[in-house]
């Protein structure tokens, strides 16, 4: 038999009480704040990369090393982070975060040269590792189940949107003042975050006290994303050598599998992978691991498509590009209602199939094709996209037991950012093995639509994990009730 979560049928006042509209509204908003500033940050600079390798005195293309920075950073602590929080508490560790991100945000601007900036954005990835899954934990511990999708419905739009919004906001920052202001805007936003989370989130007591601290498996498992995370990246460059990388990745997902052997075996592991016997929670993140993949593919990719591609501006191709966002925002409105009335598994299977059939339908596109109709194609994905984030992230939550809540939320922030760090090493890999398998030294039009049409291909292959829902899985947070079941 599968793993049976505790099914409580009550809960203590105290929790009733954190529950309220006065103290869990404001904290879902600086929570989601918090994740929109900490999303935004991790694309807004790759518009002002020219301006910054000037100020830098090195080239363009040494700066990835600052984006690869935090992105292993994020990878390496996240893990950690739930054991902190049981520690320490959520409301000082957020508010310690949200402090150290702030200040690293400052040193960003700061910096003069590229290993001060290097150093920085170390800093930030280790405050955006708290951020992300203690605020989630945070919110968790005081959402009735009732309320569980319009709260992590709110919680996922920032994260949707931030990534879109960096590019254009960062290009307009660059082009109208320095780049360092992209780092100094963060600074009053911290702050009020920090201020905010003391005024509103209270000290709330462990049932249990913390298990010891598995140091090993933090180191194994930081080695492990290191390795693959740099080696995919190694093997998406060019002009470095791609059986180095791509050993270097295997290596690391081997010693990933061990350290997750070794996880389920360990009386103290770093995370308790428990999670991973309940149904819910299995097949949301078999399918949503895949579909993240392919969701974050495309925002590297189309940028450079409709740039290199169909011949656009940067500035025309921005402007397009936000009719993702567009798409999220005017989703955002109908996400609970549709939920309720079609089920998690209606959803996902359909939003996955029209996500993939928008995104391949974008290899047809050509220097000529009128705006409104690319505006239209970029609009669908969108809308696609915000639904099923919208319903994965609340089914992967929906028969989660309170203990296991903090270790649930640090694995699942940690699929999602090495899912993102993989999926824009996976798209440089598709560009740079197209061009080559036709012999090219530069990227071509052919070579962008072999990259999206893969993309597309992951993104339905995702269904397949989702029917095995039934229609009626985890109506209790849903509210689904099909037309001819006996109501109660």
């Amino acid at each position: 038999m599968g793993f049976q979560p505790e099914v409580r049928e009550d809960r203590p006042p105290s929790a009733s009480q954190e529950a309220s509209p006065s103290r869990g509204g404001p904290l879902t908003v600086i929570v989601a704040c918090a994740f929109f500033m900490e999303m935004l940050d991790s694309t807004v600079i790759v518009t002002a990369l020219p301006q910054m390798a000037e100020s830098f005195g090195t080239e363009p293309v040494d700066l990835s090393l600052g984006l690869s920075a935090y992105l292993l950073a994020l990878a390496i602590f996240v893990p950690a982070s739930g054991w902190i929080a049981g520690r320490f508490g959520a409301r000082s560790v957020l508010c310690t975060a949200i402090l150290l991100f702030t200040a690293a945000s400052a040193g960003c601007g700061l910096s003069h040269t590229l290993w001060q900036f290097v150093l920085a954005r170390i800093l930030q990835g280790v405050g955006a590792s708290l951020m992300s899954p203690v605020g989630r934990i945070a919110v968790l511990r005081i959402t009735e189940k009732k309320d569980l999708v319009r709260t992590l419905n709110f919680l996922t739009f920032p994260g949707l949107i931030g990534p879109l919004l960096g590019p254009p906001l960062g290009g307009f920052i660059t082009t109208y003042g320095s780049w360092r202001w992209i780092f100094y805007l963060n600074l009053p936003f911290g702050l009020i975050g920090a201020l905010l989370i003391l005024r509103f989130l209270g000290r709330a007591a462990s049932n249990t006290p913390p298990r010891r601290f598995d140091g090993i498996g933090f180191l194994l498992n930081g080695t492990s994303l290191a390795a693959i995370l740099y080696g995919l990246e190694m093997a998406g460059r060019p002009a470095s050598d791609r059986r180095l990388g791509l050993a270097l990745a295997a290596a690391g997902a081997a010693l990933a599998a061990f350290t997750w052997r070794r996880a389920i075996r360990h009386p103290h592991p770093l995370i308790d992978l428990s999670a991973r016997l309940i149904p819910t929670y299995l097949v949301a993140n078999a399918g949503g691991t895949l579909f993240r993949l392919a969701v974050a593919a495309p925002i590297f990719l189309l940028p450079l498509f409709l740039q290199l591609g169909l011949g656009m501006s940067a500035f025309t191709a921005g402007l397009l590009i936000l009719g993702h966002t567009a798409g999220d925002f005017g989703t955002s409105a109908v996400t609970t209602r549709t939920i309720r009335r079609f089920g998690f598994r209606t959803v996902l299977i359909t939003t996955a199939l029209a996500f993939g059939a928008a995104i391949a339908a974008c290899t047809l596109l050509e220097p000529g094709t009128p705006y409104w109709m690319i505006l239209i194609l970029l609009l669908a994905t969108g809308i696609c996209r915000s639904l099923h984030m919208a319903a994965l992230s609340s089914l992967q939550f929906a028969d989660i037991p309170a203990p296991l809540i903090a270790d649930t939320s640090t694995l699942s922030t940690m699929l999602q950012q090495v899912t993102r760090g993989v999926a824009i090493a996976f798209a440089a890999i598709l560009l740079t093995l197209a061009m080559a398998l036709r012999g090219g030294d530069r990227l071509e039009m052919s070579d962008f639509r072999v990259a999206l049409l893969v993309t597309a291909c992951i993104a339905c292959a995702s269904v397949v994990s989702y029917l095995r829902l039934h229609g009626t899985t985890a109506s209790e947070v849903s509210g689904h009730r099909p037309i001819g079941d006996a109501q109660p």
